[in-house]
Order: C-alpha cells, then structure tokens, then sequence
C-alpha cells in the first residue's frame, strides 16, 4: 500500500528556536510558526499555529539563524503524538518534523526601517563565504542564510 506524509509551510517563526540535547547528543529544536490562510468574505485575517521540531545540523543551524518573526519555508512530515499528562488526562499533539528550513528574508536588524538609509552591504551574508557541511551520507546542511537540510531525523 503507497503512502505519502509530506507537508510544505511557508509562515513566520512565533517564538525563538529552542535547542536542546538528547542524551545520546543529538540536537533537537523547536519552534513554532504562523501560516496565513487566505483571506475571508469579509477581508478577515486568520492564520494557523503549526509547531516545528528540527534534528540535529538543522536544530543547530536554525537555533543559530533565525529568530521571532522571521519568514522561512518548512519541509518535513506529520507527526501526531499522544502523552499522558500528570493528572492522568491523555492528550494528543500534531507538530511537523522538518528535514528541510530554508530562510527566506534576512534578519530584521539588517532590513532598513522607514526614515532610515537602506542597510550596508555588509549586513548580510556574503555567498562568497558561506560553507558547506556535510552530514555524513544523510543529507546537507548549507549555513550563512539559504537552506539547511537534512533527510534522516529522528
């Protein structure tokens, strides 16, 4: 039987990347993101709130790069997990676990605000210096401000 779990999200962080460590050392984080619906009859904004959990070089690399508010395209699958809360209540949760985050603005602080001159170049990253890393046979990871990606997760 063919299955296929795949989602693509395009939307604004709502909190800054929270990395942690397995004990086996891998790196996890999580973060949340917005992603506007279309607009209503009325004109009505409304926007769904979708958690993100990364694994290790992405972990790492969107821990590193990006923060609140910044736009970045999400690759991954669902995953709908249940727990059991202290009081005995059993709860489910749906987050997207992503093997792929590419950024897709550059950080506010190198944007121009209104009434002020356009940033300098130097504000962002250079093409010229970003590095590539490789994750063994696994999948990639590009830092300085484009892509992390990587295709074995948990």
């Amino acid at each position: 039987m063919a299955s296929l779990n795949r989602v693509i999200l395009i939307g604004r962080l709502t909190r800054d990347p929270e990395l942690r460590y397995t004990p086996g050392g891998s790196a996890v984080a999580n973060f949340g993101i917005a992603v506007d619906r279309r607009p209503g009859p009325q004109g009505e904004r409304e926007a769904d709130f979708v958690n993100i959990v990364t694994w290790n070089k992405v972990a790492e690399s969107c821990a590193n790069h990006v923060t609140k508010g910044r736009l970045v395209a999400v690759e991954g699958r669902l995953q709908i997990r249940a727990y059991q809360t202290q009081d005995g209540q059993r709860r489910q949760v749906a987050e997207v676990i992503a093997n792929n985050v590419q950024f897709l603005d550059w950080p506010r602080e190198a944007q121009a605000k209104p009434g002020e001159a356009a940033p300098k170049e130097s504000a962002k990253p250079k093409r010229e210096t970003e590095e590539e890393i490789s994750l063994d046979d696994s999948g990639f990871a590009e830092l300085g401000g484009e892509e992390v990606s990587e295709t074995k997760g948990d």
